[in-house]
Formats: C-alpha cells, structure tokens, sequence
C-alpha cells in the first residue's frame, strides 16, 4: 500500500486559473520522490495540498487507505521543512527541535531523548545551547530538519528546502538529507526547481508543467527514455539538442546532411516524408574525423561559436543548417505561446567534450553519434516515438 495518493488532485483559483489539472501520484513507504519543474507549475500548490495547507478543488489525498481531504493539517501526521527556517530567535536549538513536543506536553524525559537523537543525526549535539543567530545557514536547515524529525510523522514534506543555501552547501545539505531520510525511514515529498537535485535524490521524479504531470519515473528512465519533448528539454544540463529533420527509407535528413536511421528505420517508418524532431544528448557527440568511426555511426559536421571550459569538461556551442526545436515546433508541443521563448541565437547545439579536445571557436568539426542513442518526437504532439 502506497503512503501517499493523490487522485485526480486538481486545483483552479477563483480567478480561473488551473494550477495543479488532475495530478495522480503515488509515494511508496520509505520512498523519496521529487517535485520537479519550472516556476509555476503546480508543484507548490500540490505539496500544499498534501498537508492540508490548500484547499482541494477536487480529487483525492490518501494517507495509506485513509482519505485526508477532511483532514486538518494538526491531524494529518506530516512533517514540513520550508524554503525558510522559521525557527524561533529567542530559543535555543534544543528548544526550537522540541518546540512541537512541548506543545504536544510530551514528558520531558521522551522529548529530550529524541531531541538528543534529532540532534545526533544531524550532526548538531554541541549546538544545542546556541541561539538560531549564531548558526550558519547550514545548520539552521538542520535544526528545522530537526524539528520534523523529532515530530516521528509518517510523511515528510520538503519545500525547496536548500534553496537559500550557496551551491556548495547545497551539495553537502543533499547527502545529509538522504543520509536522514535512510535512517527515518519515511516517505518523503519534496519539491524543487533544480533538476539535479531532483535526478540526485529522488528514487522517482515528477516533472510538471502547467499543473500537468509530464513524465513520472525513475531518474534514469527520466534522462534515457524522456516521454515527450518537455522532458527531453528540461531534463539534463547542457539540455538535449534538439532539431527538426525529415525521414526518408533509410536515411534522417538534418539540414543539408544525412543520418543513418540504424535501428530507428523501423519506427520511423510510419514517419517516412515527413518531418519529426531529432535529439541527441550533448555527451553522445563525440568529437573526430569521420574516417576515425565505426561503420554505421551517424556523422554531423558543425562550425563552433563558443567553448566553455570548466575544468572538467568543456561545452562547445555549435550550429548545424538544420532548425532547431525551439521556436513553433516545441512551443506548440508544450503549449506556449511563441513570443514566450528565446529567440533564437547565433548557436543551435552544443556538445559535452573533454577540455583537452582543444575546440576553439570559429573551427568547424565532425561530431559522431551513435544512431541508437538518437531520440525522436513526434512534432505535433511532442510525444516520444518508440
């Protein structure tokens, strides 16, 4: 039995506006699963929702096989962590954990051991005296992890909780939650906007756009098989190149070059004279000369604009003759309007290489692929081609 179900969750403002359309979504016991998506799209509201926060429109909140709707937020045995603290200034960090036992007039001897065990896991035992004003952002997320943990819910509810946090301490703060998370045990919903923390942490995502579950599956899944071009696009940083190409019998036409179907010449056949989107992710282009690859590796020539050297790899930026996906094709696909996208620059692609490659701007390469690990999209509908 599932910890947490959300059935046809839906949410419309008395404006009119929809913000979450029908969410369906399951959380097992024990399980992590991420919110995941752009501003906007609903995953807030849902998480508001589940705790009993928001008003439901309609549909249904299920804790195990008990419906929640009714529930008020005090009764529904959940645990939040804010985006912010909220933790008391005039406590100590003692008092902030087990401020909601003492409330609840736990006896004083249960609430400070699992307040001393709050604090143990969360590596906070010499801190227990001080105030929230001499802790650094770190450990005041700590302490509010604290306060939920000592609470022993059944659900955790996470909201964007280390996005206040530098990006140093945001990677640190991830494995102490998951660290956390193991040992409690419980299932967790947790929003975010940033996609790595998503792909790192969850056991299943949810991407949403406009309130509309686009893609729910396990990080892997989401970057190797993305169910339509939103995915595709919003999964995976550099994001998935992607360009309009046609088909013919046994050859993807890109611009003024020609791609070896291989093993997607019998899915695409349907797609024959006609047009579909092609993508492929930056770090399936491999950077040499063609006569260098594989019989039946697919070979697309590019003229670099721009190279990014981090270090550890390199993004070169790159334009090939064939349109990318991201004026009318994929805003019609996702359901935006067109004047709400970037428009288009002096690149269309872009390519994950090893910084020793030497690519330097204005140098016009041969990039390899292998055709198996080409995706395709249907471009009225934006759907996966399988």
């Amino acid at each position: 039995m599932s910890a947490i179900s959300l059935e046809n969750l839906t949410k419309v403002y008395a404006t009119g506006v929809t913000a979450l359309d029908r969410l369906n979504l399951e959380v097992g016991e024990g399980e992590f699963v991420v919110l995941v998506g752009p501003s906007g799209c609903g995953k807030t509201t849902a998480l508001r929702m589940v705790a009993g926060l928001e008003t439901i429109t309609s549909g249904t909140v299920r804790f195990g096989d008990q419906v929640v709707n009714g529930v008020s937020p005090r009764q529904r045995d959940v645990a939040m962590v804010f985006q912010n603290y909220a933790l008391y200034p005039h406590l100590t960090v003692a008092e902030n954990i087990g401020f909601a036992l003492t409330n609840k007039k736990v006896p004083k001897e249960e609430r400070e051991r699992r307040v001393s065990e709050a604090a143990t896991a969360l590596g906070l035992s010499s801190m227990l005296n001080r105030k929230p004003a001499q802790l650094s952002g770190g450990q005041r997320q700590r302490v509010a992890m604290g306060r939920a943990i000592v609470r022993e819910p059944s659900v955790f509810l996470m909201d964007e909780p280390l996005s206040n946090l530098d990006a140093k301490l945001r990677v640190q703060m991830r494995s102490e939650i998951l660290r956390v998370h193991q040992t409690i045990g419980a299932a967790t919903l947790y929003v975010t906007h940033d996609q790595v923390e998503a792909m790192t942490m969850g056991d299943r995502v949810a991407v949403l756009h406009d309130g509309v579950v686009m893609q729910y599956a396990a990080p892997r899944e989401l970057y190797n098989r993305p169910a339509n071009l939103f995915v595709a696009g919003f999964i995976g940083s550099p994001e998935m190149n992607l360009h309009e190409a046609s088909v013919s019998e046994a050859e993807l036409v890109l611009g003024s070059q020609r791609l070896p179907l291989g093993p997607a010449g019998t899915v695409l056949a349907p797609y024959r004279g006609r047009k579909v989107i092609v993508g492929v992710r930056p770090e399936d282009l491999e950077l040499g000369r063609a006569t260098e690859k594989p019989a039946g590796t697919a070979t697309l020539t590019a003229d670099v604009r721009v190279v990014e050297v981090l270090g550890s790899e390199s993004h070169a930026f790159f334009s090939i003759d064939a349109p990318a996906a991201g004026q009318g094709v994929l805003a019609a696909a996702v359901g935006e309007a067109e004047g709400d996208l970037p428009a288009a620059s002096a690149h269309n692609g872009v390519a994950r290489l090893d910084p020793r490659a030497g690519v330097r701007s204005g140098q016009r390469v041969t990039f390899g692929v292998d055709p198996a690990r080409l995706h395709f999209f249907d471009p009225d509908t934006g759907g996966a081609i399988r």
